[in-house]
């Protein structure tokens, strides 16, 4: 089993709760903003970190189990998770704290 396919469920079910909000309408521009900021932010950290992690030989993955695409040392699967934490708490905030409409 790839860390692909162990990711597709996580983004999966993030992807529903986002578009859950987007179709409330309360996803306004400044929410739709933060999201992309802190996309943005999350895979810069990542890329850096990952990579000093693995370049340290703290951490290392076998090639059976990824792509073989990496940003910098990390492999893309790696920004699988901050990618579906975003879209997922992004979504659940916008539910549950509401907003204007």
């Amino acid at each position: 089993m790839t860390y692909l396919t162990i990711s597709l469920p996580f983004l999966a079910v993030a992807a529903a709760v986002l578009l859950a909000a987007a179709l409330t309408g309360r996803l306004d521009r400044r929410r739709r903003l933060g999201l992309v900021l802190a996309v943005a932010l999350l895979v810069v950290l990542t890329a850096v970190f990952d990579s000093v992690i693995i370049g340290l030989g703290i951490v290392d993955y076998t090639q059976a189990n990824i792509s073989g695409a990496r940003i910098g040392l990390a492999p893309v699967e790696d920004f699988l998770y901050p990618l579906a934490g975003v879209a997922l708490l992004g979504g659940l905030w916008t539910l549950v704290r509401g907003g204007t409409r």
